[in-house]
């Protein structure tokens, strides 16, 4: 089974590499080939989430609200998105808590709270907030030129002078 998963990772690894947007999110510690591919692969474009609250809420790390009568309640997260890229972005934060001194901090400080699985989970929320300016802040290639009706009539003059 071992020669079948080196196959796999490297795989993995291969696709990552041939993504820009993967080997940014890379960068950030805590998170490998596996968890960087997914949540590319699993958000898609990422322009088209306008907020951080979009993409924790289109992964399902939002809490879960009941209000009646003037009075907000928040439950347990709603689960609404794809399991395994919760899972995997949990797994990351837990590896990221270990080297971001600010992820460690916000871990003990929940955990002293909440207990160790809530805190588990909003670090997970953090590091997928993180993930997605990281994403947002990358350069994106450059548009081609705009033309009207007729590729050949441009609007912008791309000859070289």
């Amino acid at each position: 089974m071992d020669p079948s998963l080196a196959e796999l990772d490297r795989a993995v690894a291969k696709e990552a590499e041939q993504r820009p947007g993967v080997r940014c999110l890379m960068e950030q510690p805590g998170v490998g080939p596996v968890t960087a591919l997914m949540f590319v692969l699993t958000i898609g474009p990422v322009e088209r989430f306008r907020k951080s609250k979009q993409i924790v809420s289109y992964l399902g790390l939002n809490p879960r609200e009941s209000s009646s009568g003037g009075r907000q309640r928040l439950g347990s997260i709603s689960k609404q998105g794809n399991s395994m890229v919760r899972f995997l972005l949990v797994e990351a934060a837990q590896s990221a808590s270990r080297y971001d001194e600010e992820l460690r901090r916000n871990y003990q400080r929940l955990k002293f709270r909440r207990g160790s699985a809530v805190a588990k989970v909003a670090l997970a929320r953090k590091l997928a907030v993180r993930l997605y300016w990281k994403l947002r802040k990358q350069p994106s290639p450059v548009p081609p030129a705009r033309t009207q009706g007729n590729p050949e009539n441009s609007l912008v003059d791309v000859s070289p002078s």
